[in-house]
């Protein structure tokens, strides 16, 4: 029998909005458990079924601390700066703070279908000046840190966007955002001294209850290196200057150093001109040109350079080796020089290869040279003194030393990551909140003027000179300067949309708050975040730049803690077959696979589509979705609908016999179990082998058994077990409390065992549990007694509960 679930979750949605549940308490009200959604831009397109994925994973944990007896809080926000809320208002012709206000009022609509217990009394919106003032005012506690500078930097441009984009929204040479090839401009940027924290943030995730993968990534990007900056002076006559030059090039294989056969440098660094011989110069400037024109793919290119006609002199053995511009060496890593040991470096040998240059081998390979480079351990050779000794680590150990001794090399620690660039040459940002005084210089503006507002403009599209439309409006950029009084000018570029992102976490206790950002009894309280949901394409973005806020803000003294999130899951994509390319692909319209959840909720219910989010794969990987999957979670919930609502399924305690309880208890800790592991995929399984022994066992259920599966449930289906609460059994699901198991019900009183005769699977029999092997050997002898004929039984092997095997000759 079908159940209404149209009426049933419409009646369900409206009393929530009306009375909701699960509304956070004050700040020390008892335990607490702080479960937050990556809060989403409210994009045109309205939700997806990935957000449902990780907002249905969240809201189950949030419901299960709630029914626990926590006070929790779980808000929903709306991340709305930023480039794409402008770009869409672009494509339609209106103001990103229409469009914005429209999308937001959508997605609301959209997560009331969810049935997830939001508090919306915290809600929150990046663009809102309550709000954005405190950003801005966040921004002024790093400048007077010395923690936010300007500088003339070589940025990523995109032509499209027409504004700088940061190193880590380019992929592979192109905008993440706009898919154009990235160009490189030098622009007047505002940066953050991410750098100062390199340390501090790759030493935190050791603390941290992540995914390792999520670890790994943001270590990569952060990048440490131990080793050594070693000056290669440039040989005296081939110098283009004719004046003395040292070449600083960091390694982290000092021990290699006698297998160096050239010099390899960025084409755009700042020494390559020095280097740059007469009769090179053509044929460099080529070089350069075709660069600069493919700068943007450096990794991804063919590996390729040219001589510059210089030569450096090797400090260990006076030997001359040639210096090389490559597209493979970046001027921002390391010092942009390296020194090459093509014979123990793969990307080296690949570049000697290609311009026949020397390949000399100086660590022994044990097992015979590869045809390749040798990248890993054993005596070093062709190293003068230091033959026969160890590369790693008393070779690499020595010969630092050594130089360091000669004041030719010192030890180092570098990181790969880069300051973040933080200005950007849109309208649709925070302003930062500074002022250029001819006189005082860059001012900031005084934090009791905050917030500095944006102008509400009729044109807001970017410029492509480099400047943000707000440079052209000059009633706004006009402005006095806050320690002089006389005529200055606003700062007019904007923040990134990443700004509003890095801290709202701890706006959310709170977010009313006028005189402060937050409030340092709720941080104490509320934070960090007991559980972060959201998508692992954040993994460097979003999720460094938070860790980097929080440490910033904790160093400063606004906060007591130092790591924003403690637990962080990340819910995997939903793939789908797109009958245009005959493969299972993330989702896009393009490809004509995408799946609006609105029209699944009208055709299944939010109850079905809820528990299919739970069901379709364990929720840290990637799945497939089928329509036949939602098709068999709808027909599990109507025959559960079914029996529930059978007055013929219902006793009273008395009568509820022991096997129902058993299946009952068993049922809460099977699903608790799963559930706590993350995988509720799992525990829907569960529920559903539950349902199917019930149905063909028929079980008779007493009000409290009924309650507690209802109650365990609901958590992954809160609509129709409402309904069902209150109707079957007068009961509300906020009055109820998460069940518990009994241990000695989850205990079978009868088990069935195996029996084998030589190995061969020949019965079972049913034997209480904990039975003594006598007994068992007992049964089993009568159970197969045709088996044994005319045997004899020379051994017995007994498993206790499950086992018993004959051996027969």
């Amino acid at each position: 029998m079908s159940y209404d679930f149209k009426s049933i979750e419409q009646t369900w949605r409206e009393r929530w909005s009306t009375h909701p549940v699960a509304q956070s308490k004050p700040t020390g009200s008892g335990k607490k458990y702080y479960c937050l959604d990556m809060f989403p831009y409210p994009s045109g397109a309205g939700l997806h079924v990935g957000h449902w994925r990780g907002y249905v994973l969240s809201d189950v944990y949030t419901r299960i601390k709630w029914l626990q007896g926590y006070n929790i809080l779980h808000p929903m926000g709306w991340d709305a700066f930023g480039l794409p809320a402008e770009v869409f208002a672009i494509q339609q012709g209106t103001h990103p703070r229409i469009s914005t206000e429209k999308n937001i009022a959508n997605f609301k609509r959209q997560l009331a279908d969810i049935g997830a217990v939001y508090d919306w009394s915290k809600e929150i919106n990046t663009t809102d000046p309550d709000y954005y003032k405190w950003t801005q005012w966040i921004f002024l506690q790093m400048y007077k840190a010395g923690l936010a500078y300007e500088a003339d930097m070589e940025v990523n441009w995109c032509p499209v966007l027409k504004t700088v984009v940061a190193n880590e929204e380019v992929v592979e040479g192109r905008c993440e955002r706009s898919g154009a090839k990235v160009e490189k401009k030098k622009v007047r940027q505002w940066m953050l001294r991410i750098t100062s924290y390199a340390e501090k943030l790759l030493q935190g995730l050791d603390r941290l209850d992540w995914p390792e993968r999520v670890k790994l990534m943001q270590r990569n990007w952060i990048g440490k290196s131990e080793g050594a900056t070693i000056q290669f002076l440039v040989a005296g006559d081939s110098n283009a200057t004719g004046a003395p030059l040292s070449l600083p090039v960091f390694t982290t294989r000092a021990e290699t150093i006698f297998g160096a056969t050239f010099l390899a440098m960025a084409p755009d660094h700042e020494l390559a001109n020095h280097l740059i011989t007469a009769t090179q110069k053509d044929a460099v400037d080529a070089y350069k040109q075709a660069y600069i024109r493919e700068v943007g793919g450096v990794w991804t290119l063919e590996k390729s350079g040219i001589f510059t006609g210089s030569y450096a002199i090797n400090p260990v053995n006076g030997e001359r080796i040639p210096i090389f511009l490559a597209n493979f060496v970046l001027k921002n890593y390391g010092t942009g020089i390296i020194m090459a040991v093509p014979a123990h470096d793969a990307r080296d040998h690949e570049f000697a290869e290609k311009l026949k240059l020397p390949i000399r081998h100086v660590i022994h390979n044990p097992g015979g040279q590869p045809d390749g480079a040798y990248e890993g351990n054993g005596n070093l050779v062709n190293s003068g003194p230091f033959d026969g000794i160890n590369a790693f680590p008393e070779g690499r150990e020595r010969i630092i030393d050594l130089l360091v001794q000669r004041k030719i090399a010192e030890k180092q620690v570098r990181y790969s990551l880069r300051d973040w660039i933080f200005s950007r040459q849109r309208y649709w940002g925070e302003p930062i909140p500074l002022v250029h005084c001819p006189i005082c210089g860059i001012v900031p503006v005084p934090e009791n003027q905050l917030p500095v507002k944006l102008p509400d403009v009729e044109k807001y599209e970017p410029t492509g000179t480099g400047e943000s439309p707000l440079a052209g409006i000059t009633e706004w950029v006009n402005t006095t300067c806050p320690s002089c009084g006389r005529a200055a000018k606003r700062e007019t570029n904007t923040m990134p949309q990443w700004a509003g992102s890095s801290w709202y976490f701890l706006r959310y206790p709170n977010p009313h708050l006028t005189d402060k950002p937050f409030d340092p009894k709720d941080m104490k309280y509320w934070l960090p975040v007991d559980l972060y949901v959201g998508g692992i394409e954040h993994a460097i973005l979003h999720l460094l730049y938070a860790r980097f806020y929080t440490k910033v803000l904790h160093d400063l003294g606004h906060l007591p803690f130092d790591e924003p999130f403690k637990q962080l899951f990340n819910q995997g994509m939903i793939n789908r077959y797109s009958e245009k390319t005959g493969l299972v692909e993330k989702m896009s319209k393009s490809k004509g696979n995408v799946v609006n959840p609105d029209e699944m909720v009208k055709e299944y219910g939010s109850d079905a589509l809820r528990m299919y989010m739970l069901f379709m794969g364990p929720p840290e990987l990637d799945c497939e979705w089928q329509d036949t999957g939602l098709e068999g979670i709808k027909r599990f919930l109507n025959r559960f609908w079914t029996f529930m609502s059978d007055p013929k399924n219902m006793v009273s305690a008395e009568q509820e016999t022991a096997q129902t309880k058993r299946a009952v208890h068993s049922l809460i800790k099977t699903v608790g179990e799963r559930l706590d592991l993350f995988k509720p995929n799992t525990a829907v399984s569960a529920f559903m082998e539950w349902l199917n022994n019930a149905i063909s066992q028929q079980y008779k259920l007493s009000p409290q058994s009924a309650e507690m599966v209802l109650v365990l449930l609901s958590s992954m289906a809160p609509h129709v077990t409402s309904e069902l609460l209150e109707k079957q059994l007068n009961k509300s699901l906020e009055k109820c409390t998460w069940p518990t198991y009994d241990p000695a019900l989850t205990v079978a009183d009868e088990v069935t065992i195996t029996i084998q005769v030589n190995g061969k699977l020949r019965g079972s029999i049913v034997a209480p549990a904990g039975a003594a092997q006598a007994l068992v050997e007992d049964r089993a002898r009568q159970a197969i007694a045709k088996w044994l004929e005319d045997k004899t039984v020379s051994k017995v092997i007994f498993v206790p509960d499950k086992l018993i095997s004959f051996v027969v000759v």
